[in-house]
């Protein structure tokens, strides 16, 4: 099969023997992925990722032991706990010590024709969620984490720092749950997308001379964390969302003194998302600036790069 694949830091299109699915995994056939803001950070070397790249997909089982499954479309979760560790039993298995994680870690991903998942893993797909809005289910599933973490209401301020993937799909998520939702980005074109939704936005949080309830990092850089900090009322909570090679400066003193709640948040419920999916109206579709073929790999990755895209998709 095709695959991109990442060695060192630099990104390979190659070919890879077809994966052989273990007796409780199936072998999915890729219809669609995406490149998102993780991807980028591997290819700096982030988590030092070798193999397969990519997470977010859809795509239809080919082969797997329970025969139901075959033909169905499917998204999939991404951690692959032991299953037999405490944390395991105690039921948080996407926080096993021993989990490999989907084009992240020790696990090849999806930027491929075929990838191969634990049955546990998978999720059918309802026959009115479409293929580009299939795609977006894990990182929507973070995006409604949030919700789970910080429970905003009606009368919650909340701020998202960041215009990129995540930081729309979390304005969006939280609106559903408080009017009053503000949103900082760098690109007014990306903003424009959650502006005729009523999502009031600026390119400095200045703008409103206001401190806020929540606000949510989702900027992908190391900046994130001071930004928030400098806008966060006493004892909020800041959701940090971003993952990046590298590190961040904290300013422990001001979280102390302000009694702030720091709160890292990674992955959320795929059945939650799907979930979602019924019942809301997402920017979605319109987010997708440009579908590559496979084999023009290293083109999408530079163009993912470009600060004003939204979102690169991938199609085997």
């Amino acid at each position: 099969m095709k695959a991109i694949a990442l060695k060192g830091r630099n990104i390979c299109v190659e070919e890879r023997p077809d994966p052989v699915p273990t007796k409780n995994e199936a072998l999915i056939r890729v219809t669609k992925a995406g490149i998102c803001n993780t991807d980028l950070e591997l290819v700096k070397g982030y988590m030092n990722f070798e193999g397969i790249l990519g997470h977010e997909f859809v795509g239809r089982v080919v082969e797997a032991c329970e025969k139901e499954w075959i033909g169905r479309r499917v998204v999939g979760e991404i951690n692959i706990p032991c299953g037999q560790c405490e944390i395991c039993f105690g039921g948080d298995p996407k926080h096993c010590p021993s989990r490999m994680v989907l084009g992240i870690q020790q696990k090849d991903g999806v930027f491929a024709e075929f990838v191969t998942l634990p049955l546990e893993n998978l999720h059918a797909l309802p026959s009115n969620v479409s293929e580009i809005e299939a795609v977006f289910v894990e990182p929507l599933a973070a995006a409604i984490a949030i919700i789970d973490q910080i429970y905003p209401d009606q009368n919650n301020d909340a701020l998202i720092l960041g215009d990129g993937k995540l930081g729309l799909l979390a304005a969006q998520v939280l609106q559903t749950r408080t009017p009053n939702i503000f949103c900082v980005g760098r690109h007014p074109r990306k903003l424009a997308l959650i502006e005729k939704r009523g999502i009031q936005t600026a390119l400095d949080a200045g703008k409103w001379d206001r401190k806020f309830d929540f606000i949510v990092d989702a900027t992908g850089n190391p900046q994130g964390i001071a930004e928030a900090l400098c806008f966060i009322k006493p004892k909020g909570k800041i959701v940090i969302k971003s993952t990046f090679e590298g590190l961040a400066k904290i300013d422990i003193s001001a979280l102390v003194v302000s009694e702030i709640q720091l709160l890292g948040s990674r992955c959320g419920s795929f059945a939650k998302a799907l979930e979602f999916l019924k019942k809301e109206t997402l920017e979605l579709e319109s987010m997708v600036d440009v579908d590559f073929p496979l084999g023009k790999a290293l083109e999408a990755f530079e163009r993912a790069k470009d600060p004003e895209v939204i979102k690169v998709l991938l199609t085997p």
